[in-house]
C-alpha cells in the first residue's frame, strides 16, 4: 500500500493565495528524499520558435505535464511549466509509470510535432548529494487550482544534468503514444491591453537566493501589482471565443491516432463552434456555462511563478516596464541576479482541461513570440558574454595585487 504521507506530500502543503508569498521561505517545504524530478525540454527551441513553431513548442512543454499527471491518475503533484519544457516532482510509487510516459511523450513530440525533446528522471538523493535542495510551496490563484513554486537550486541542477546527458529517459518505440487527455490549444493569441506582453526570467547570481535577491523579487512583484490585476495577460472575463481552428490540428495529433484524426478534428471544431454559440447567446448546456468557464480560465491561469527564480509573463505599460527593467539592471550590476526579458504583442495559452464540466482546469501562459524561451536565451547570452569577458581580461601584474 502506498505511503499516503509521502505520496500526498503536495496535497498536504499549506496554501498561500497572495503571490508575494513566493518570497517567504516559511511557505516552502523540502521534497521527500525518495522522490524524483521528471524534467524535459525542447532541443533548439529558439530555432523552432524563429521558424514559427511557437505553438508546437508550448504544446510539447504542456504535453510533458499532461502525460505525467495522466500516468499518475491525475493526482496532485507539484509541477512547473517552462514554455519549452517542464518539471514534475513525483513519488517513488510512480517511477515506472512516469518513465514510460516520458519515453512516450518524447516519441510523440518527435513524430507529431517534429521537435526533439530531452527527458530525464533525477533522484532527489543525487540532488542533495550536490548540496542542493528542492523546496516546494503551494500557491493558489483561485479556489479551484494550485500551482507549485520551487526553490533550492535542485531543479535547475537537474535540468543541467539532463542537458549533459545524465539520467536520460530514452524515446519509446515508434508510434508509441502517451495519454494526453485534456491537453488543448484552442485559443487565439491574447493581445496586450496595457502596453506589451513581457516575459521575464530573473535568477540569483553567485550569492544565491539570499535576502538581496528576495528583495529584488518583492520589488518586481510590487511594481507589476500596480498594474490592473497585477499585469494578468488574460482579461478578467476570459478570452473571447472566436471561430478559429488553428489549434485543432495540434490538439488532434495529441489526442487521436492517425487513422481517426480527421474525426477528432471534426469533434474539436464542433466544440469550438458550440462554445462560441453558447457564449454569444448566453445559453447554458446542462451544467456547462461558457461565461463561468471563461472567468475560471482567467482566474486559474499560471502567468507567474517561482522556479529557482522569478518567471512572469505580464501585460504592462511602458512606465512600469521601465521601472522593472531599471530595478533588474541595478540588481544585475550589483551581482544580485541575472535576468532575461522578451517583449511581444500577445500572450499564448496552452490548456490542461481533463473535463470542462469541472472548474479545476489549468491554463499555462507564455509569450506568443517565444516568451520564456527567448528570455532564457537572452539570459544565457549575457552569461556567455560575462564568461568570455573574464577569460579575455589581462592578468593583473604583481604590483597591483
Amino acid at each position: 500500500m502506498a505511503d499516503l504521507s509521502n505520496d500526498d506530500f503536495f496535497r498536504t502543503l499549506p496554501v498561500f493565495t497572495r503571490f508575494e508569498g513566493v518570497t517567504d521561505s516559511n511557505n516552502y517545504q523540502p521534497l521527500p528524499d525518495d522522490w524524483l524530478l521528471a524534467v524535459a525540454d525542447i532541443v533548439s527551441s529558439t530555432k523552432a520558435i524563429a521558424s514559427g513553431h511557437y505553438k508546437s513548442v508550448n504544446m510539447a512543454g504542456a504535453g510533458v505535464i499532461s502525460a505525467v499527471l495522466n500516468a499518475l491518475d491525475k493526482g496532485d503533484y507539484p509541477f512547473v511549466f517552462g514554455g519549452d519544457g517542464a518539471l514534475v516532482a513525483i513519488p517513488p510509487s510512480g517511477e515506472g509509470r512516469v518513465r514510460e510516459a516520458l519515453a512516450a511523450v518524447r516519441t510523440w513530440v518527435m513524430e507529431e510535432l517534429q521537435l526533439s525533446l530531452r527527458t530525464a528522471l533525477v533522484p532527489m538523493t543525487d540532488v542533495r548529494a550536490e548540496g542542493l535542495d528542492v523546496r516546494v510551496a503551494r500557491f493558489s490563484p483561485s479556489d479551484f487550482v494550485s500551482y507549485a513554486m520551487f526553490s533550492g537550486g535542485g531543479g535547475s541542477w537537474a535540468e543541467k544534468q539532463m542537458k549533459a546527458g545524465r539520467f536520460a529517459v530514452e524515446a519509446a518505440p515508434q508510434e508509441t503514444r502517451p495519454d494526453l487527455t485534456g491537453l488543448s490549444c484552442r485559443w487565439n493569441p491574447i493581445e496586450a491591453r496595457n502596453g506589451e506582453i513581457v516575459s521575464i526570467i530573473a535568477v540569483p547570481d553567485a550569492a544565491g537566493n539570499g535576502p538581496e535577491f528576495q528583495r529584488l523579487v518583492a520589488d518586481v512583484i510590487a511594481i507589476s501589482m500596480e498594474q490592473n490585476r497585477g499585469g494578468h495577460p488574460v482579461p478578467v472575463e476570459g478570452p473571447t471565443p472566436v471561430l478559429a481552428f488553428d489549434g485543432a490540428e495540434i490538439e488532434a495529433r495529441a489526442t487521436a491516432p492517425a487513422g481517426n484524426r480527421w474525426l477528432r478534428k471534426l469533434s474539436i471544431a464542433a466544440q469550438i463552434v458550440l462554445v462560441y454559440i453558447l457564449d454569444r447567446f448566453g445559453i447554458r448546456a446542462a451544467t456547462f456555462d461558457a461565461k463561468i468557464y471563461r472567468r475560471d480560465l482567467a482566474a486559474n491561469s499560471d502567468f507567474r511563478k517561482f522556479d529557482d527564480g522569478l518567471k512572469m509573463t505580464i501585460d504592462v505599460d511602458a512606465a512600469r516596464l521601465s521601472r522593472i527593467e531599471a530595478r533588474l539592471r541595478e540588481a544585475e550590476a550589483a551581482g544580485v541576479c541575472r535576468y532575461g526579458l522578451h517583449r511581444q504583442q500577445s500572450a499564448l495559452m496552452t490548456c490542461f482541461v481533463p473535463t470542462p464540466l469541472m472548474r479545476d482546469h489549468m491554463h499555462f501562459i507564455d509569450g506568443a513570440s517565444g516568451g520564456y524561451a527567448m528570455a532564457a536565451m537572452a539570459l544565457r547570452d549575457k552569461l556567455r558574454a560575462a564568461v568570455s569577458s573574464a577569460l579575455d581580461a589581462p592578468l593583473a601584474s604583481p604590483g597591483t595585487l
